[in-house]
């Protein structure tokens, strides 16, 4: 009986084998799709992150920053009359702004104000075209503040949009006595 359950058997070594090496084929290519799925989904993932990263360099590149003082004029001396600023592109070879198309607008606790008028001259020497904020070049920015009367300790908001780049937001506060000329804080 023994014999006969030896030949029986005898012939199922190589089946055994060859179902093992198939189902082997089989984990190697389930294993091979999986890991170039992976792998194609984290190289889309980085060059999504690299193209983030261009982008928000490119708009760094054309944002401008304040140059000094944010002075207070008030010929009269009794109310605010105009807003000074000096502005500059953060990056020295940075992207123009075209300040023609810049837009400011007015806040306080009274009124709220898009738009303002203002005007703009250039502060150094002209490097381009007249309108463009260039490389090293900075313009100095005069806003009209609308007909409010700002008492002393009052606080404003002046919101600078310009085309390109990021906007810039200047809070200040009145001093204690109004004068002629006043650096705002």
């Amino acid at each position: 009986m023994n014999r006969i359950l030896r030949k029986l058997h005898r012939g199922q070594r190589g089946m055994t084998g060859l179902e093992t090496a198939i189902i082997l084929i089989a984990f190697v290519t389930v294993a091979s799709v999986l890991a170039y799925s992976v792998l194609s989904a984290g190289i889309f993932s980085a060059e999504r992150g690299k193209a983030t990263v261009y982008s928000g360099l490119e708009s760094v590149q054309s944002t401008m920053e304040l140059q000094g003082s944010v002075l207070g004029l008030s010929p009269n001396v009794l109310v605010l009359e105009n807003v000074q600023f000096s502005v500059g592109l953060t990056i020295q070879g940075g992207d123009e702004v075209d300040m023609s198309a810049m837009v400011i607008n007015y806040f306080d606790d009274v009124m709220h104000s898009e738009d303002v008028t203002w005007s703009y001259t250039l502060g150094s020497a002209e490097r381009g075209t007249a309108t463009l904020l260039e490389g090293d070049e900075i313009f100095i920015v005069d806003v009209e503040i609308p007909s409010v009367v700002l008492a002393a300790y009052d606080s404003f908001t002046l919101q600078v949009i310009p085309p390109t780049g990021a906007t810039i937001t200047i809070q200040r506060t009145l001093p204690g006595g109004i004068s002629k000329v006043m650096d705002l804080q």
